[in-house]
């Protein structure tokens, strides 16, 4: 599980996005454009109460650096939700890829559980994943 959330922190370096930890009051995370095409990200290690959470936020801030898709406060709400989706779907193929998802369960690991530590995320973050693949959206509360 760590060597993932390392391999997340060297992706951000590799793409020249900037993250850095410090205590924020509202959130646990969040990610903005900055000039000259590049990208930061904030990560509030005091909120994450462990580490699959924060290799979900931190990829789902990738997410965001990667797919361009960034709001502001006054966005309408179908904005945000399209954008936080984008973001989702990004996260979810880079940590659970759906052939590696098919094998854990050819393999017997068939529970929401069992997957989310077999792949090192939280078990909503599974359930999003799951539901994105099965289903092709990320309406989890559609399916429970």
């Amino acid at each position: 599980m760590e060597n993932k959330l390392i391999s997340l922190y060297a992706f951000a370096e590799e793409q020249g996005i900037d993250v850095d930890w410090f205590p924020m009051m509202a959130t646990a995370s969040l990610s903005m454009p900055l000039p000259g095409d590049t990208y930061g990200i904030a990560i509030d290690p005091w909120k994450m109460e462990t580490v699959a959470q924060e290799i979900v936020s931190l990829a789902h801030e990738l997410g965001h650096c990667q797919t361009g898709s960034f709001y502001n406060r006054k966005a309408a709400l179908d904005v945000v939700e399209r954008h936080e989706n984008r973001a989702d779907k990004w996260a979810i193929r880079r940590l659970v890829p759906v052939g590696e998802l098919d094998a854990a369960m050819a393999d017997g690991c068939d529970t929401i559980p069992a997957l989310a530590d077999r792949f090192g995320v939280t078990e909503p973050f599974m359930r999003k994943a799951i539901c994105w693949y099965a289903h092709g959206n990320l309406a989890v509360e559609m399916y429970a």
